[in-house]
């Protein structure tokens, strides 16, 4: 029997025909076999190819999704995705906020005014809110109002009144505390007088005042510590950044630890909690350097009619057990942005906690793609589905100052079917995209979420986003951004117990720093080394509260 291989012969017609038919059959499977392993190999290449092309896309998009994550806006917003505004150059603000048209701000327009009480046969005078004001008269002698007018004279017309703003910097004040002492002429007995002063950090140079200043430098201006330093040395007051970081640690486990504690109850008394976390380090925690340290954030939410309640708090790790510790016995809804420990805590506990998920993070993963293709997004799915994202959040927020059933009726009326329609054009077009593209992982995210994301069609208190822990927690990122590390737990706790209060305050249009102020003042009263009750009438959102603490 012949063998077929890889031979250069050229077969004539002529010698075709003079071989046997057992021969031509063994030649045309051989050939028909060298033509399916042709065909094989070239698929494989084919293949290989293909995918070489998509990770290189892949490639190309993920360093476009760097660059626009590092230099691009973070905006969202229509006219940023569909109109692709010029990227933020980092302009310094003075050139980037300047509008030479705009109008000079009249004195009523910086300070607003309150009226003074009218007295008796008086008109009732403007008197500017700002604490302190001065007139300064300017005026022509009468020397030189006989050179202008002669021997006709003049008569004084009403003044022409202007406003300017003058800043005086911060001033210290020394205060030295006599407590007097009496001792019995009898007997060893010995008395001394209560100075409100010395209850408050006892023993150091710290007063509500001072250490309030700090707070608020530190935790609402994000002005780390060693720049405070700075700023008292200018002033002719060496006050070390180890001293202030003690004042602040011990003035949070003193005293405002049970102000945190009562928040916290509060705001698990509510059936739906946002929540979210953000990753720092602290660098002696007994972990290796760069371990991943978690501050999670919780609040209520406030559509419902209730006061704000923000509540951070300092984990080690993100696991899903740090949840269930903060949650304890809460039985209620948590909305959150699509992490995986929400949803095992649900899993793990389904009679007691309901996820709801967030629209806007959904929107993110498909204007990713928007922002990073320019204009080439027209038509694209990633352009569809941001445009059906939009349409749902058009139509929800007309519902947004509902009652809570109302607004649930009004949704399965009018949104639901948009949320359907939403799925149903996922599923039908998920096979059409790469999944490790950023469309792709778009699509992997709606389907993974979909539980979640529909989950506020069934209660009218639970809103399409989690935009409020979001905003709850950006004054924790924007001070990381300069002191970068935390240097120990205790210092990591306490600026989640300072942080909790300054958020609450602030939501509660509390001025920040009159509040601590009147907290450091109060709370000695009510709490020492034993610990003790902090008065519904201390709470950020009392309405018993001075009326000079709010804004």
């Amino acid at each position: 029997m012949y063998t077929i291989g890889m031979s250069s012969t050229e077969w004539s017609e002529e010698s075709l025909k003079n071989l046997s038919p057992e021969f031509l059959c063994t030649l045309i499977l051989n050939m028909q076999k060298s033509i399916d392993q042709l065909t094989e190999q070239n698929r494989q290449l084919q293949s290989s190819y293909d995918k070489m092309c998509h990770q290189y896309d892949n490639l190309l998009e993920e360093i476009a999704l760097m660059n626009q994550h590092r230099f691009g806006r973070k905006t969202e917003t229509a006219s940023t995705l569909f109109h692709q505004e010029q990227l933020d150059l980092g302009l310094n603000e003075a050139e980037a906020e300047a509008d030479p048209n705009e109008a000079e701000p009249t004195i009523e327009d910086v300070a607003p005014q309150a009226k003074k009480k009218k007295r008796k046969g008086k008109r009732a005078d403007d008197m500017l809110k700002i604490t302190d004001h001065e007139e300064r008269h300017y005026e022509l002698s009468e020397e030189q109002l006989r050179k202008i007018f002669g021997e006709g004279g003049y008569k004084k017309l009403p003044d022409e009144v202007t406003w300017k703003i003058e800043f005086t910097p911060a001033q210290l004040t020394a205060v030295a505390v006599y407590t007097a002492k009496y001792a019995s002429k009898t007997d060893d007995k010995i008395v001394r007088a209560k100075a409100p002063e010395n209850d408050f950090m006892p023993k150091t140079l710290a007063t509500p005042s001072m250490v309030s200043s700090i707070i608020t430098a530190k935790y609402v201006n994000a002005v780390p510590l060693y720049r405070q330093e700075n700023f008292f040395h200018d002033m002719n007051l060496d006050l070390k950044r180890s001293t202030m970081a003690n004042w602040v640690i011990n003035t949070s486990e003193r005293f405002l630890t049970y102000v945190r504690d009562k928040m916290k109850d509060e705001l698990l008394s509510h059936d739906v909690i946002h929540a979210d976390e953000t990753p720092f380090e602290v660098t002696k925690d007994g972990r290796s350097a760069g371990s991943k340290s978690y501050m999670w954030v919780y609040r209520n939410n406030i559509n419902t009619g209730s006061q704000p309640v923000i509540i951070y708090d300092y984990c080690h790790t993100r696991g899903h057990e740090n949840l269930e510790r903060f949650l304890g016995d809460y039985h209620g809804t948590i909305q959150d942005d699509g992490y995986s420990a929400y949803s095992k805590l649900a899993k793990d506990n389904p009679d007691v906690f309901t996820i709801a998920g967030c629209y806007v993070h959904l929107k993110r993963y498909f204007a990713k793609v928007l922002k990073i293709n320019g204009k080439g997004f027209q038509g694209t799915l990633a352009e569809i589905g941001v445009r059906k994202i939009q349409a749902i959040f058009m139509v929800d927020n007309e519902f947004k100052d509902l009652k809570p059933e109302d607004r649930k009726k009004k949704r399965e009326e009018m949104v639901k079917p948009l949320v359907d329609d939403f799925f149903q054009w996922v599923k039908q077009n998920q096979q059409k995209v790469d999944k490790e593209s950023a469309t792709g992982r778009a699509f992997t995210y709606a389907l993974n979420q979909e539980p979640y994301l529909r989950t506020f069609l069934k209660d009218g208190r639970i809103e399409l986003s989690n935009n409020a822990a979001e905003i709850a927690i950006r004054s924790f990122t924007v001070g990381r951004k300069n002191w970068q590390l935390v240097d120990t737990p205790k210092g990591a706790e306490a600026s989640a117990v300072i942080y909790s209060i300054v958020e609450t305050a602030k939501a509660n249009r509390l001025k920040v720093y009159e509040y601590f102020k009147y907290l450091f003042e109060e709370l000695p009263k009510y709490i020492n080394d034993l610990g003790g009750e902090v008065p519904d009438k201390l709470m950020p959102w009392s309405p018993d509260l001075p009326a000079e603490i709010r804004r």
